[in-house]
């Protein structure tokens, strides 16, 4: 990849293109490249675009604070009991079809810099339907994530309001995102920096303990398939933020190199971050242990004798859920955008702010469906919801990725391959209450769409029998 040219900074003034530069993967021609580069680095305060304003480093922290935090204290306990001793190894499958997940949607968010993901990805390579079930699955989903992730602040800061708790959090931090992207930006990386230090604290009482054992990580006689893929399925809830920054397309500066760069730096990060933890705490509670803990780092930390840490650890989850909740809003307001630019949702959420250039309006309607979610919905069926309609969206980007040419950056071909698989293998062994909740959402939502177009199709030929 040639040197990049200078970013805009989102005034008005004429983009600066240099001679002899290219965004594009090696193997473009020089047409396809100076074509991509001034389609994707040209003036983004346009009336109804948005502004290119983050860095390499930023786009890490959103990845970081959409992944860090949800697995750890929201997803960690079911896994545990899904996997038993196992759920190491239910990590590291989770983590696999991640990495093949984030490799495809990195190669295809190159290729495709703009607000909406898969969804883009999905209709520019498999055609409208598939974009738009990806982008489907994907807003349904992760609005249950956001409810996941606001219950957890909830819980974890005042249990016997935890409703309202998370409903204030959701209005508080949509407020946050509606002022702009870059103001998010900052939030992340204040959450992500204490977190990943409530983190460090825990396991280093972990191991500094007497009650650690490493023989609790061993594996049972007997150890569950069916387990281990349903906590993987489960943990992948957690891996699954990278896409934050594959829908934060269009805000990205240089996005052909900043994005595959970003991707699998975050979740590498991530994977390490979960693995000493994980282990860490299986070393003090054993499998039994954790998959009982309500609050499984809490427990952690008073078997380890440092009772005096937990109330740390209760502010580290709540700082880590609305970190995460923060980032979600975030990338779901932008798929929300993306397909009512699209008509495929309300045409009338596809403005962008004057002043801030987000999507505001996208922005206040995730925020309210969010917060009315939170207000009645459950935190475990809340992740197995999402974990199934997420990894629906992954196959789709999977299956998108594999018709890239070499000449348009592809991937390995086994990576797609098995990435398509493993995502739909881990949706199939999720719970069954899961799996039934999601597949009719699926089919509700390929009706919405049938009858959309349905209906197109008639509108259009009644006008031209006129």
């Amino acid at each position: 990849m040639n040197k990049r040219w200078n970013s805009l900074t989102g005034q008005s003034h004429k983009p600066r293109i240099a001679p002899n530069t290219s965004i594009c993967f090696d193997g473009l021609s020089s047409f396809d490249c100076d074509r991509n580069r001034l389609a994707r680095e040209s003036l983004t305060d346009a009336p109804g675009e948005l502004r290119r304003s983050l860095g390499l480093a930023d786009a890490v922290v959103i990845g970081l604070g959409s992944m860090i935090g949800a697995g750890i204290f929201a997803a960690l306990a079911p896994a545990a009991r899904a996997a038993g001793s196992g759920l190491l190894l239910g990590l590291a499958v989770a983590a696999a079809v991640a990495y093949c997940n984030a490799t495809s949607s990195a190669r295809l968010a190159a290729r495709y810099p703009s607000s909406g993901g898969t969804y883009v990805y999905g209709r520019e390579r498999l055609g409208e339907f598939w974009g738009y079930l990806a982008g489907w699955c994907f807003v349904v989903g992760k609005t249950a994530s956001c409810a996941a992730m606001a219950l957890t602040v909830g819980v974890y800061a005042w249990p016997g309001h935890a409703h309202a708790v998370a409903v204030a959090a959701v209005v508080a931090l949509t407020a946050v995102n509606y002022r702009g992207v870059q103001k998010s930006a900052l939030a992340t990386r204040a959450i992500v920096s204490i977190v990943l230090a409530v983190l460090a604290a825990v396991v280093v009482a972990a191991f500094t303990s007497g009650p650690t054992d490493a023989t609790r990580l061993e594996f049972d006689s007997g150890l569950p398939l069916t387990g281990v893929l349903q906590a993987a399925g489960l943990l992948f809830f957690a891996f699954a933020g990278f896409a934050r920054i594959a829908t934060l397309g269009e805000e990205v500066r240089d996005p052909a190199r900043t994005i595959p760069r970003a991707i699998p730096l975050a979740l590498g990060i991530t994977l390490l971050v979960y693995a000493v933890v994980v282990v860490a705490a299986l070393s003090v509670l054993g499998p039994q242990g954790l998959s009982e803990a309500t609050a499984p780092l809490s427990g952690v930390v008073r078997a380890a004798g440092v009772g005096w840490l937990e109330p740390v650890v209760r502010v580290g989850a709540v700082v880590a859920a609305l970190g995460s909740l923060l980032a979600l809003i975030l990338g779901v307001s932008r798929t929300t955008l993306a397909m009512a630019r699209d008509r495929h949702l309300p045409h009338t959420l596809a403005v962008v702010h004057p002043r801030f250039a987000v999507p505001h309006r996208a922005s206040v309607a995730v925020g309210f469906v969010v917060a009315v979610a939170a207000a009645t919905a459950d935190l475990r069926a809340a992740i197995g919801f999402s974990s199934f309609g997420v990894l629906l969206y992954y196959a789709v980007a999977n299956a998108a990725a594999w018709t890239l040419t070499a000449a348009e950056g592809r991937p390995v071909r086994l990576v797609p391959v098995v990435g398509l698989l493993g995502c739909l293998i881990l949706a199939c062994t999720l719970p069954t209450a899961s799996v039934l909740s999601g597949v009719a959402v699926v089919v509700l939502g390929a009706a919405i769409y049938t009858a959309r177009r349905n209906f197109a199709t008639r509108s259009a030929a009644t006008g031209r029998s006129r």
